[in-house]
């Protein structure tokens, strides 16, 4: 696991148009991405040897100043958890939940006390995987992918005992 570099582009476009389909962000958004042009965002892939078998793109919060924010205690913000996929050929092997945990890691290290994400009503194995993974449902939004299909959001608190630390290069 590392963090995605500009070099990662092709791989991680094409990861995201063979695993979301009409959902996949452009070669564009995913370049600002990895250029570093979004503050907040973080690109991580997952590799088997030289090739990016997996990603994921979390939104980190920044730190909270004065300025920025007046009210004088608002709370950790939390992170959300954009993009995850990973190769066909290399689910169910426990990918996922290594992306899933290495952007925790990240999110914690930011700040965050909880990781929100959002995915589709009918993705049955994701939603698997974000239970299994401690993530619960918090709210739903009605069509809200171009097909008509709903989005559950979901959240996981990031601090506790039962916390598995991850590391990044």
């Amino acid at each position: 696991m590392r963090r995605a570099t500009l070099a990662d582009l092709d791989a991680v476009v094409g990861l995201e148009r063979k695993g979301l389909g009409d959902d996949a962000w452009s070669e564009a958004l995913v370049g600002a991405g990895l250029a570093g042009d979004l503050p907040t965002v973080v690109y991580l892939v997952a590799q088997d040897g030289s090739e990016v078998v997996g990603h994921a793109v979390v939104s980190l919060p920044l730190p909270a100043t004065a300025a920025a924010d007046p009210d004088p205690d608002p709370g950790p913000d939390p992170a959300e958890l954009q993009r995850i996929a990973v190769a066909a050929d290399r689910r169910r092997g426990g990918l996922a939940s290594a992306l899933l945990e290495a952007v925790a890691a990240l999110a914690r290290e930011a700040g965050a006390e909880r990781l929100l994400l959002e995915v589709r009503e009918d993705n049955a194995g994701a939603r698997a995987l974000y239970a299994a993974r401690g993530f619960g449902e918090i709210a739903r939004r009605s069509r809200y992918y171009r097909d008509g299909t709903a989005a559950v959001v979901l959240e996981r608190a990031l601090a506790g005992p039962e916390t598995k630390v991850w590391t990044v290069s």
